[in-house]
């Protein structure tokens, strides 16, 4: 475990290797790294530098990924490594995604192993999680595919900033996902997340119209930056025109972090007019996130309008759907991925040893 080889990448007219992962393009000298941090050039090949290795592992609730149409209630394993391929200057997690620090990487895994741990914790999934998956993509992959001869489902909670063809890669061994749509603006990804728009788009376009995956779409809405009722009415009618009214949209609160740090928390005032925008457009299903509200974190029939999921926080209450996810009010099928009862998780969240530290 460690360094393995990759071979989304190719060599440029200057010696200068470029890797092809995502849509930075890091053009590498021997010994450099791009600027997730995690793939580096070593002779003639890129490597990822952090296979097997990970920031921590921790059972959490699915619901807090956040996915509230797949598996609902269940207990999901979760883990990251280091590092990423966007510069969010309101990164929540900027402790991992940011570091440069090895020891960040206190605890191991196999892919067999985490798989056997996963099982044996009673977990329906794994989630890759905390940073962008996409840039240990190897390793995710192994994973999953380890988790599947188990009967276990693999989440990728993304930004979504890759290339084509690794993304067609990646995404053939998901079986879910949450994507993180920053903003509706080229100028917010150029100037607060180094990055692209349309990228993201493609990812999303690429899994409504190409895939089977499960996804939701997550939205951070940072007051004064991309919160106007103007954005958030483009970008949700984007997502039906183009995505469909059944994809779930979660818009949650931002609380000053990182290098965002003038910026208030978001008022609950904003995520519930973001919803009411999202439902007016034809969103069936949109979410409020990271404040307490039970009637924007919970679940109705896009048929006859009853609640059928409810939930305070992580915790589901009355739940009126059947084991294969209809509506037990009218039987309208509700749009996810659903096997059996619904899970008892809970808001419990569970952090996990799985190897001793690394040297």
């Amino acid at each position: 475990m460690g360094i393995v080889a990759t071979r989304h990448w190719h060599q440029i007219e200057d010696g200068r290797l470029q890797c092809d992962v995502c849509p930075r393009a890091c053009k590498l000298r021997d010994g450099q790294r791009g600027l997730c941090f995690v793939r580096a050039r070593d002779g003639e090949r890129i490597v990822l530098t952090t296979y097997g290795r990970s920031s921590g592992f921790c059972v959490d609730p699915i619901e807090k990924k956040p996915l509230n149409h797949f598996l609902p209630g269940t207990p999901v394993l979760s883990f990251g490594t280091a590092g990423c391929n966007l510069g969010c200057r309101f990164c929540q997690n900027w402790d991992i995604s940011k570091s440069r620090q090895m020891d960040t990487l206190a605890d191991a895994a196999s892919p067999e192993g985490l798989a056997e741990a996963a099982q044996r914790l009673g977990c329906s999934s794994v989630a890759f999680t905390y940073n962008d998956p996409v840039i240990f993509m190897e390793y995710a992959v192994d994973v999953a595919d380890a988790c599947r001869e188990r009967g276990i489902r693999a989440v990728a909670v993304t930004a979504g900033y890759v290339c084509d063809e690794p993304r067609r890669e990646f995404f053939a061994h998901m079986d879910a996902a949450n994507v993180d749509l920053k903003a509706f603006s080229e100028s917010f990804y150029a100037r607060t997340c180094s990055g692209h728009l349309r990228p993201v788009l493609d990812t999303l376009e690429y899994l409504r119209h190409e895939t089977d995956v499960w996804f939701e779409i997550t939205t951070l809405l940072i007051p004064g930056l991309n919160d106007s009722d103007e954005e958030i009415d483009r970008m949700t009618n984007w997502v039906v025109d183009r995505l469909g009214r059944d994809v779930p949209m979660h818009f949650t609160a931002f609380h000053p972090d990182y290098k965002l740090r003038d910026r208030p928390p978001t008022p609950p005032a904003t995520l519930a007019r973001a919803r009411s925008i999202a439902i007016a457009n034809g969103v069936r299903f949109a979410y409020t996130g990271n404040v307490h509200d039970r009637t924007g974190a919970s679940t109705y029939c896009g048929g006859c309008g009853a609640l059928v999921i409810q939930r305070d926080w992580y915790q589901l209450g009355r739940y009126n759907l059947t084991d294969d996810g209809r509506c037990r009010s009218c039987d309208t099928p509700l749009p996810g991925v659903f096997a059996g009862p619904p899970g008892n998780q809970g808001p419990r969240r569970q952090p996990v040893r799985l190897a001793p530290p690394l040297a």
